[in-house]
C-alpha cells in the first residue's frame, strides 16, 4: 500500500519543477504547468471574522481545538465537557469554516488553525478567532494552514513570552492583518489541494488499519486469557487446564544492586522497560545509585506503585533501575514472554490493585512479598510458547504499521513545506 503512494507521489513530481524562490514569491515544488508569481496578501482580504453567537442555543454541541485531530467535540477529546453549560455567548461555527486556537501544544508552537469538517455546526468558546473564506479554494487554504507556513506572521505579531491562561497574547486586528503567499490561480490550488488530499486519504486508511489492530488485539487479550481461544498441540489435542498456582512459585525478587556504570532503565506503561536516554521525561534519577537495583535481559521490572496500572516489562537489557521499582526473575522453566503479556491483561492488573497496599491511589504499592501471594491461571509452557509467539507476531504487524502510518506522515510535512511558501 505505501508503495502505492510513494509511486503516485514519483509520478506527480514529475509534473512539479523546482523554482528558485527569488523573493518568496514561488514554492519550492510546483506543477510544471504554473509559472506564475504568488501574490502577497493580508489575512483580511481572503477571510471574514466570524463572531456569530449561539444566542438561540442552535447547538448544543461543545467544540475543541486539536493540533492533530482538529476540531473535534470536547466530549471526545476530553472524555467530558469542560465548556459551560450555558453555550449562548459562544461562537456558532459551522461547517467549512475555521478557528485559530492561540494555545500551545506539543510541535504547535504558535497554535494552529482547523476547518469544521465533522459537524454541520458546533460552539466554540469566545477564546478562539473564527472566519470564513471569501475567496480561494478551501482545501487549499486548509492545507496552507496546516503547513504552519504562516507561524513567522504569528512571531512577528505575538508579544514574545506573553501568554494569558497559557494562550499567546496575538492581538485580533493583528492577526488579520498577517501576509501570507497564496497562489492566484485557482486551478494551481485545486491542483494542490487534490493531491494533499490524497495523501490525507492514504494517511487516514493506514490510521484505520493501525486503530483496527489495536482492537483486535484488545479482543484477542480476552479471548486468550479468558481461556475461550484455546491452542492445540502437535497432535491436534488442546493443551491441559490452566492451573492456579502462586506467583511465588514461579518468580523470586531480584536484590542484586547497582555496581556502577551500567544502562539506566526505565518502566513505562505503553512500552515497557526502555532505556532511560530513549524516555522522553526529565531524568530525576539519584546521582547516588547505589541503591539502584539490578536488571538483566528476561527479569521482569516494575513500578512498585504503579502495578495496578500496567507499568511493567520484561527487560531485553541489562542495566540498572530505580529503588521505586522491583525486580523479579524466575525459578522455573516458564517463556516470560507471556508472563509480559500476562501481566497487562486488564483483569490481572485488576488483581494487582486489589493486592496493593495503600490508603488512597497515591499511595498504593504492590511489593514483593504481596506479589508473590498472587494466585493466577497458568497454562504449561507450550501454550505459553504458543500465546506469546501469538501476540508477538500481532505487535510486531502493529509496529510495522505505524512506522508505515509515520513515513506518510512525514512525507505530508515534508510537501507542506516545500510546496507552500
Amino acid at each position: 500500500m505505501t508503495n502505492e503512494v510513494l509511486q503516485k507521489i514519483a509520478s506527480d513530481e514529475q509534473n512539479i519543477s523546482s523554482s528558485n524562490g527569488l523573493e518568496a514569491k514561488a514554492p519550492l515544488l510546483r506543477f510544471r504547468k504554473f509559472t506564475h508569481p504568488w501574490r502577497q496578501e493580508k489575512l483580511s482580504d481572503f477571510t471574514s471574522r466570524i463572531m456569530r453567537k449561539n444566542s438561540n442555543n442552535e447547538t448544543e454541541l461543545p467544540l475543541t481545538i486539536s493540533s492533530k485531530d482538529g476540531l473535534v467535540d470536547q466530549v471526545t477529546f476530553f472524555n467530558k465537557k469542560v465548556s459551560s453549560k450555558d453555550m449562548s455567548g459562544y461562537y456558532l461555527l459551522k461547517n467549512g469554516e475555521f478557528a485559530y486556537n492561540k494555545s500551545y501544544s506539543n510541535g504547535y508552537d504558535f497554535g494552529s488553525i482547523k476547518r469544521l469538517e465533522r459537524y454541520e455546526m458546533g460552539a466554540l468558546s469566545t477564546l478562539y478567532i473564527c472566519f470564513s473564506l471569501k475567496k480561494h479554494c478551501s482545501d487549499y487554504i486548509k492545507h496552507y494552514f496546516d503547513s504552519l507556513k504562516w507561524y513567522r506572521q504569528i512571531y512577528i505579531i505575538s508579544a514574545e513570552g506573553a501568554r494569558n491562561h497559557g494562550l499567546l497574547n496575538v492581538p485580533t486586528d493583528d492577526f488579520f492583518a498577517t501576509i501570507h503567499f497564496l497562489s492566484p490561480d485557482i486551478e494551481e490550488q485545486k491542483k494542490i489541494a487534490d493531491f494533499l488530499s490524497l495523501i490525507d486519504q492514504r494517511i487516514e486508511k493506514q490510521r484505520q488499519l493501525v486503530e483496527n489492530l489495536k482492537k483486535y488485539k484488545r479482543g484477542l487479550f480476552f479471548e486468550i486469557f479468558e481461556q475461550k481461544r484455546r491452542f492445540k498441540d502437535g497432535n491436534n489435542k488442546f493443551y491441559p487446564k490452566w492451573e492456579k498456582k502462586s506467583l511465588g512459585t514461579i518468580f523470586k525478587e531480584r536484590t542484586e544492586r547497582a555496581i556502577g556504570n551500567e544502562e539506566l532503565l526505565s518502566v513505562t506503561i505503553n512500552s515497557g522497560v526502555k532505556k532511560r536516554c530513549e524516555v522522553d521525561v526529565k531524568d530525576n534519577s539519584s546521582d547516588d545509585k547505589s541503591k539502584y537495583k539490578k536488571l538483566y535481559p528476561n527479569d521482569i521490572a516494575y513500578n512498585t506503585m504503579r502495578m495496578w496500572q500496567g507499568a511493567s516489562g520484561v527487560s531485553l537489557y541489562e542495566g540498572i533501575v530505580s529503588p521505586a521499582y522491583t525486580v523479579i526473575t524466575t525459578i522455573i522453566p516458564v517463556k516470560i514472554g507471556f508472563f509480559g503479556y500476562y501481566f497487562k491483561y486488564i483483569k490481572t492488573i485488576q488483581i494487582f490493585q486489589k493486592f496493593s497496599q495503600g490508603l488512597t491511589s497515591d499511595t498504593w504499592n504492590l511489593k514483593y512479598p504481596q506479589l508473590s501471594e498472587i494466585q493466577l491461571l497458568i497454562p504449561n509452557i507450550e501454550e505459553q510458547e504458543k500465546i506469546y509467539e501469538t501476540f508477538k507476531f500481532l505487535d510486531d504487524k502493529i509496529l510495522l504499521s505505524e512506522n508505515t502510518l509515520n513515513l506518510l506522515q512525514d512525507i505530508k510535512k515534508g510537501l507542506l513545506q516545500k510546496m507552500f511558501i
